[in-house]
């Protein structure tokens, strides 16, 4: 017996089994294949004696000593792993997301830092322990999709028979999954990539990968553009996608103004025969393509499809010449742009193309605009787009050409404001003129009534119940918010006084309901305010309700907005302009007015780069660069650039290929 004193602490080893060396252990059949299973028995009841006698800790000598434990604990530093499931690998929940940074992968909320302790990868490093073939899941995460899809195909042969069998429907999931966004034309996104990041279309596309493993019969898809930046070459991927879930047995609804998708579809429903108040009915439908050849059909859309209308190749285009003054960048590098060099001829209507994920608003956006956008909002020009924000521009070595400009414009689709107080008539300015009107009428002088009695954005003369708005918030908790007419104004916006006071029998309220079109004729005898509301009209913007709320707007409306206040202005020289995709949302009759002002602008003398796949619009470029060759780490090199008919004849170019067939 052997007495221990209690104040210490004591290591007590006991030897269940001694095995020789050199003992097979092999799970061969045949001669000795029983000597081998007794043997490896023999060591499974030795290990599980261990265990039970050690508190699932067992160690083994051998030419050294090596502890091992059952239960996720380290026995020689203390170092303890929590129990391997799902939420250890989400950054969403406490359990498996970075205890320093609380899985943000950045210091805080509003930081731009990366957090020192998972390097940005927001996950516990316990989660990141975890391999499969070599690879933690933040690995796996950082491959793009054609690459993750590699690589779980290879886990089906490498895999042990027994593995394979637990993994074969995670697996098959995993791999349907990725290879239906491989077939829609997004092999190129990385899986770690930032849902803020994405395309409305790649969004889009996401979603509908994440529903065709749910084996679902008869469902319903409806799709709102799913061709929203997808390259014409990607197009065809996406369309033969959709029919394989058509053969499914499932029922497709797309919402589309991509030609190539209308051909493809068996059945059409166009809505017109105009937009707004002048169109919200059905002008033509039927099987395609016998609704072409249905001469008692007619729309605007049939005359584009039929070729009665299209969007013309221009006659001429705006030369490149010997002294032609460019935006030189030199040497870009950002994300996966391989040490471009490009030069942007200005004064000119240039298209930057190429396939989906080739780094054309890496180039556009990230290096050349933040970088102009910086240099001009710190002195020397102005910059608009960036709400006053200063930017990290993506690398690049040097840009160059800054003083043939002296202003740059961002024109995306974000809204033209926040509030249902923001409307097209604020935006261009046009509602101070308004105003001045209401001011100079005789009941106004009467009453004493001064500009502000006809703002909704200053108490006065607006509803103050609901400040103006015309609708009351409510804020719903876990749902967005929800808006309800003012129970006092009826949304008229004002108070009773100031709806009293009329300019040519219509009050403030009543010019505010006006379509941009009928605004236009009512104040024919006012030019300036004329001319700004027949260039909403030139936008294709003339059914918009003048005091429309911005909230309501499309992207594509509240981008057409921002054109006509520039083209409203009275000195835009040496304007860089930049746009990316504005033809999405935008019907093809919509398109030819949007060109119609792209190229007034650099008619004035201004420069206008706009990212497109739509192939109308890259037609009538002066200049186009496009990238390429492939998307993510196989794009981000300059593929071609020249006017349309030399990138048509350049091999090797995807978009080269699509632009032959529209300039035949």
């Amino acid at each position: 017996r052997l007495v221990l004193s209690r104040y210490k602490q004591h290591t007590i080893e006991l030897v269940v089994d001694r095995i020789p060396a050199g003992l097979d252990f092999s799970s061969k059949t045949g001669a000795g294949g029983k000597e081998a299973k007794d043997n490896r028995l023999r060591l499974a009841e030795a290990i599980e004696s261990a265990l039970k006698y050690g508190n699932d800790v067992v160690t083994m000598v051998t030419d050294e000593e090596t502890s091992v434990s059952a239960k996720f604990t380290c026995p020689t530093d203390g170092f303890s792993f929590p129990e391997i499931e799902p939420r250890l690998f989400s950054f969403n929940s406490p359990y498996g997301a970075c205890p320093t940074c609380h899985g943000l992968g950045t210091e805080d909320v509003w930081s731009e830092k990366i957090c020192p302790v998972c390097d940005g990868r927001r996950l516990r490093r316990e989660a990141e322990s975890v391999l499969i073939e070599g690879k933690n899941i933040s690995n796996v995460t950082q491959l793009s999709v054609d690459k993750a899809l590699t690589f779980f195909t290879s886990l089906s042969h490498t895999l042990d028979a027994r593995a394979r069998e637990v993994a074969d429907v995670p697996l098959r999931e995993i791999k349907n999954r990725l290879q239906f966004m491989v077939n829609v034309g997004l092999d190129y996104l990385t899986l770690a990539r930032k849902a803020g990041t994405l395309s409305g279309g790649e969004a889009q596309r996401i979603r509908l990968a994440s529903q065709i493993g749910s084996r679902l019969v008869g469902a319903l898809y409806v799709l709102d553009e799913p061709t929203i930046g997808l390259h014409q070459r990607d197009n065809a991927k996406l369309i033969r996608t959709l029919k394989d879930l058509r053969d499914l047995g499932k029922t497709i609804i797309v919402v589309e103004h991509d030609e190539e998708t209308i051909r493809a579809s068996n059945y059409l429903v166009d809505f017109g025969p105009a937009a707004g108040v002048h169109g919200g009915k059905i002008v033509a439908q039927g099987s395609i393509p016998t609704i072409f050849k249905d001469t008692k059909q007619s729309s605007l859309t049939l005359d584009y499809l039929r070729g009665k209308k299209s969007i013309p190749i221009p006659s001429s285009r705006r030369s490149v010449g010997k002294n032609q003054e460019y935006i030189k960048i030199k040497g870009a590098t950002a994300n996966n742009l391989q040490t471009v060099n490009v030069d942007i001829p200005l004064r000119k209507l240039v298209a930057v193309t190429g396939v989906s994920g080739s780094g054309k608003s890496s180039l556009v956006y990230d290096v050349l605009y933040k970088y102009i956008h910086n240099k001009f909002s710190s002195g020397g020009g102005s910059a608009s787009g960036g709400n006053g924000a200063t930017y990290k521009p993506g690398a690049a070595h040097a840009i160059l050409g800054l003083e043939y400009i002296n202003r740059i414009v961002n024109i995306d689709q974000s809204p033209i404001g926040r509030t249902p107080r923001s409307n097209p008539a604020t935006y261009v300015g046009a509602w101070t003129y308004i105003r001045d009107l209401f001011t100079q009428t005789e009941d106004a002088r009467v009453r004493g009534y001064k500009k502000g009695r006809f703002s909704f954005n200053v108490p006065g003369g607006r509803c103050e119940n609901c400040e103006g708005h015309g609708v009351l918030a409510i804020e719903m908790h876990f749902l967005p918010t929800v808006y309800v007419e003012c129970d006092i104004c009826k949304g008229k916006r004002f108070d009773r006084e100031t709806l009293e006071v009329e300019y040519n029998n219509k009050n403030i309220y009543d010019i505010l309901k006006m379509t941009i079109e009928e605004a236009a004729k009512f104040f024919k005898d006012i030019p300036w305010l004329h001319d700004r509301l027949s260039i909403l009209e030139e936008v294709g913007l003339g059914y918009l309700e003048f005091g429309q709320s911005a909230t309501t707007l499309s992207g594509g409306e509240a981008q057409r907005v921002k054109l006509s206040a520039e083209l409203g202005k009275p000195d835009t020289r040496r304007t860089l302009y930049l746009l990316d995709e504005p033809t999405t949302g935008l019907h093809f009759g919509d398109i030819e007015n949007l060109l119609v002002v792209l190229q007034r602008l650099v008619d004035r003398g201004n420069s206008v780069v706009v990212i497109e796949h739509n192939l109308d619009v890259i037609k009538t470029a002066d200049w186009v660069i496009d990238l390429g060759p492939e998307g993510g780490d196989r794009g981000g090199k300059i593929v071609a650039q020249g006017t349309p008919e030399q990138i048509a004849r350049k091999a090797g170019s995807a978009t080269g290929e699509y632009l032959r067939k529209v300039l035949k």
